[in-house]
């Protein structure tokens, strides 16, 4: 009797994150995210059946693969500068990472799937920038206030992160980013209570 396999079965969990990992890899390498699923179930290990089994199709592959990358690697390093004082660390960490992963990112933020992951990527940035409203109004939104504005900023990062991931000179510069993001703060700034004006860096010479 053929025993049907659930996402705990580490079977499973070893099929999907070897098809993640080599979606990951082909889409850098290749600079574009229309890969054959054949390709990918090869450097993956796994018979082609297997990817319609674990995803249903090529795009929903991609999708969670930029999903689980930043999952893994960028919201840990976040986590870890978590405070006023370690803004600019987090700016840099996400920076970094994007610099890191530019080819995949680039190429899937230039596919169909572009509008799902800068979605997927919005969800999984709104807690992070709820507690950043929260701690940088200090009470002085409301709730309903509070969740628009981490919806405003939310957004407009993705925009911002996707122009300069696609658009941007080669190679990126991560530290020049994280200091324009820092720019951007001095809006932020204003609902700190007492505060009219905000100390950002300067410019860097490109």
């Amino acid at each position: 009797m053929i025993r049907s396999l659930s996402a705990a079965d580490p079977r499973v969990r070893r099929s999907r994150v070897a098809l993640m990992n080599a979606t990951v890899a082909l889409v850098s390498e290749r600079g574009t995210a229309g890969i054959p699923l054949s390709d990918i179930a090869e450097a993956a290990g796994v018979s082609r059946p297997v990817v319609y089994q674990h995803f249903g199709d090529r795009d929903a592959l991609v999708l969670e693969s930029a999903v689980d990358l930043a999952t893994r690697e960028l919201l840990p390093r976040m986590a870890k500068t978590h405070g006023a004082s370690s803004r600019r660390d987090g700016a840099l960490a996400l920076a970094r990472h994007f610099a890191e992963h530019r080819a995949f990112y680039r190429a899937v933020l230039t596919s169909s799937s572009a509008f799902a992951l800068t979605k997927s990527l919005t969800g999984l940035f709104m807690p992070l920038n709820r507690q950043l409203v929260h701690e940088m109004s200090a009470g002085a939104l409301d709730w309903q206030g509070g969740e628009d504005f981490a919806t405003f900023l939310t957004g407009g990062a993705a925009t911002f992160v996707n122009t300069w991931v696609i658009e941007g000179a080669e190679p990126l510069d991560p530290d020049q980013f994280a200091d324009r993001i820092m720019r951007l703060s001095v809006t932020a700034a204003l609902l700190e209570p007492g505060s009219t004006t905000a100390t950002y860096p300067k410019e860097s010479t490109p």
